[in-house]
C-alpha cells in the first residue's frame, strides 16, 4: 500500500472564519502553501513521463448539445438539426464540426474530437461530480481533476518557474465559482480553486474581495495599511503559529494583486488587436487571461462558461453562445500554439452532458433541448493530444454510442498520465486513508481505457 500524503495539523476553514483571522485575500495562496511537496511522492517506477505542464478547462456549464457543436447530423432531419441543418468543413479532411464554429473549423489540426463520452447520468449536480471527478458520488466526495492536478504538480521545486510563479494559485477558476459540487472533495478547502470573480472585459480586471477596480494601487496599499492598524484580533492572539501563516498567506495574496506579479491579472497589458481577436466579451476575455496565468505557472484554469441549459429557446440562444464559445477557444487554442505554448498545454472543452438530439418543438419548449448523458462531445487540444483526431462515434442520430465509448474517469486519467501524475497515487486524505487519484477496477467504474489512440 503506498504511503498516503501527510502534510501535518493546519487551520479548518470553520477555525478561521470564526476567528475572523482568514477573508478572501487570506485564502488566495491557500492550495499553494500545501502543495509543494506533493510531486515528490510520487513513487518513481509508476510515475509517467509528462508532456504537459497545465490544464486549460473550458466548463461549458449546462450542457452543450452535441449535435450543434462537435458531432453534427445533417442527415438526421430538422427534428434533430432544427434550423441549424448546415456544417463547415474543418482543415483536415473528412472532418465536420457544426455551422456556427468556422474558427475552430480553421484549425482543427490542432486538437480532437472526442464524439462518444458517456456517463448516462441527466441530473446536473450528478453528471457535474461525475464528469469532473471520474466518480459516482458515494461514501467518499472526491476532489475534481483540477484539485488533484494542484496537489501533485503545484509548484514542485524541480521545475523551473518564473520568479513570479510561488505566487500564483495552482487552482483558478474564472471567474464564479462552479457551484454544483465541492472541486476539493475531502481533501479539503486548501485544494479549492480561488474563483477571481469580477470581469476580464471590465476596464480594469479587479479580483473581488481583495480590491477595488475603482482604486490606483497606492490607494489599495494605503486602505490595507488602515485595515492592519485596525485588526485588534491578530494583535491580541499575538504569534500563534497558524494565525501567523494565515496573516502571511493573506499579505502574499494581497502582494500578488496589487504587486508586480498582480499584472498577470491586467489585460490592459495585451494589444487592443489581440483583446478584440479573443472577442470582448466576459467569456473571450476569460481565455486571453487564463492564457496568462498557465503562462505566470498557474497549473489548472477553468473558465466556467454558463448558459447552456436550454430547455427552452435552445436556437436563438445557440446563435449568441456558439459564436462566442468559438471565437474565444479558437483563438485560445491558436494563441497557445503561436507562443509555443500549446505543446505544454492541455485545452479540454467539456459540459456535464449533451442535450437531447431530438428537439423538442412541443409546447411549453417550443424548441428546446433537454439534459442527455446517454453520448456526448468533447474537445481536448495540447499537452501531448494528437490533433486532428476524431475518437468514437455516436450514432446516426447523435442517440447512442456506436463506436468505442469514453467515460469520465478515461478521459481524467488521461489527462493525469500526460501531466506525469501516476493514476495508483494516494491523494492527501485527512485521516490518512489510501485513496487512488483514478478509480480503480474495484470501485465498480466502467471503463473504455485511456485515450492511448491520440496520445
Amino acid at each position: 500500500m503506498k504511503r498516503p500524503l501527510n502534510y501535518g495539523p493546519t487551520l479548518s476553514r470553520r477555525q478561521a472564519l470564526h476567528s475572523g483571522a482568514l477573508n478572501a485575500a487570506g485564502l488566495l495562496l491557500a492550495s499553494r502553501l500545501h502543495a509543494a511537496d506533493a510531486d515528490n511522492t510520487l513513487p518513481a517506477k509508476n510515475k509517467p513521463a509528462p508532456k504537459a505542464k497545465a490544464v486549460i478547462q473550458i466548463w461549458l456549464a449546462g450542457g452543450p448539445a452535441h449535435i450543434d457543436t462537435f458531432d453534427p447530423k445533417p442527415e438526421a432531419g430538422s427534428d434533430y438539426t432544427g434550423p441549424l441543418r448546415g456544417t463547415c468543413a474543418t482543415n483536415v479532411p473528412g472532418i465536420h464540426i457544426g455551422e456556427l464554429l468556422p474558427e475552430l473549423a480553421k484549425i482543427a489540426d490542432k486538437y480532437a474530437l472526442i464524439r462518444s463520452v458517456t456517463h448516462g447520468v441527466n441530473g446536473h449536480e450528478t453528471a457535474s461530480y461525475l464528469t469532473q471527478t471520474g466518480r459516482m458520488p458515494g461514501r467518499l466526495v472526491y476532489p475534481a481533476a483540477g484539485a488533484v492536478v494542484a496537489a501533485f504538480k503545484g509548484f514542485p521545486e524541480t521545475e523551473q518557474q518564473p520568479p513570479s510563479a510561488n505566487l500564483i494559485p495552482p487552482y483558478i477558476v474564472l471567474t464564479s465559482p462552479q457551484g454544483r459540487f465541492s472541486e476539493a472533495g475531502f481533501m479539503g478547502i486548501k485544494y479549492k480553486p480561488f474563483a477571481t470573480g469580477g470581469n476580464p472585459n471590465a476596464p480594469r480586471f479587479a479580483v473581488e474581495g481583495i480590491v477595488s477596480p475603482d482604486l490606483s494601487d497606492s490607494d489599495q496599499r494605503q486602505r490595507r495599511g488602515w485595515l492592519n492598524e485596525l485588526n485588534a484580533l491578530s494583535k491580541a492572539i499575538g504569534d500563534h503559529p497558524e494565525i501567523k501563516a494565515a496573516a502571511e498567506a493573506r499579505q502574499s495574496a494581497y502582494d500578488l494583486i496589487v504587486g508586480d506579479s498582480g499584472k498577470v491579472f491586467d489585460l490592459n497589458l495585451e494589444s487592443d488587436q489581440l483583446r478584440e481577436r479573443y472577442g470582448r466579451t466576459t467569456f473571450g476575455q476569460s481565455c486571453l487571461a487564463a492564457r496568462r496565468l498557465i503562462e505566470s505557472g498557474s497549473k489548472f484554469v477553468t473558465i466556467n462558461h454558463g448558459g447552456w441549459d436550454t430547455h427552452k429557446n435552445h436556437f436563438p440562444l445557440m446563435r449568441r453562445q456558439l459564436p462566442e464559445l468559438d471565437r474565444g477557444l479558437g483563438t485560445l487554442i491558436a494563441d497557445l500554439d503561436e507562443r509555443g505554448l500549446l505543446d505544454s498545454t492541455i485545452v479540454w472543452c467539456v459540459g456535464e452532458f449533451g442535450r437531447t438530439p431530438k428537439v423538442a418543438m412541443e409546447s411549453p419548449w417550443n424548441g428546446g433541448r433537454h439534459h442527455f448523458g446517454a453520448v456526448f462531445s468533447s474537445l481536448v487540444a495540447g499537452g501531448g493530444f494528437q490533433g486532428g483526431q476524431v475518437v468514437g462515434q455516436s450514432d446516426a442520430r447523435g442517440e447512442s454510442v456506436k463506436d468505442r465509448p469514453v467515460y469520465p474517469g478515461d478521459l481524467i486519467g488521461t489527462l493525469y498520465e500526460l501531466l506525469g501524475i501516476d493514476p495508483d497515487a494516494s491523494l492527501p486524505h485527512p485521516m490518512g486513508e489510501f485513496v487512488r487519484a483514478t478509480p480503480g477496477e474495484d470501485e465498480g467504474m466502467e471503463s473504455g481505457g485511456r485515450l492511448k489512440e491520440i496520445m
